[in-house]
């Protein structure tokens, strides 16, 4: 159930859009293959957004549940290969946060 957020600055995001948009079923697929899930799992999101000028223009965040393969190093593994995917795409370096959801508390209804 990775969701993955990504927040572009307004500017950017206008000017990167269509890239950003052909980049994502790459994204999809980079999670599938490293966090071992089916692409109907995946839930991705790219938003424009008005933040500082000091902020990364690019943020995305990526909220999983633990598993035993998802270790600390392949986490680590997975944040660069997305921060190099997006970046890429957005022409702009990327900032990547990664969370583990409580398992016990977690709740999804689609």
């Amino acid at each position: 159930m990775p969701n993955l957020k990504i927040y572009v600055e307004r500017a950017r995001y206008a000017a990167r859009e269509d890239a950003l948009s052909e980049q994502l079923p790459a994204l999809r697929a980079l999670l599938c293959d490293h966090l071992a899930v089916p692409p109907a799992a995946c839930q991705i999101a790219v938003l424009p957004v008005l933040g500082l000028a000091d902020q990364p223009e690019l943020n995305a965040e990526l909220f999983i549940l633990p598993a035993p393969a998802r270790d600390r190093s392949s986490i680590i593994a997975l944040a660069a290969a997305l921060r190099d995917q997006i970046s890429t795409a957005a022409e702009a370096p990327a900032a990547v946060r990664i969370s583990f959801l409580d398992a016990g508390t977690y709740v999804a209804l689609k």
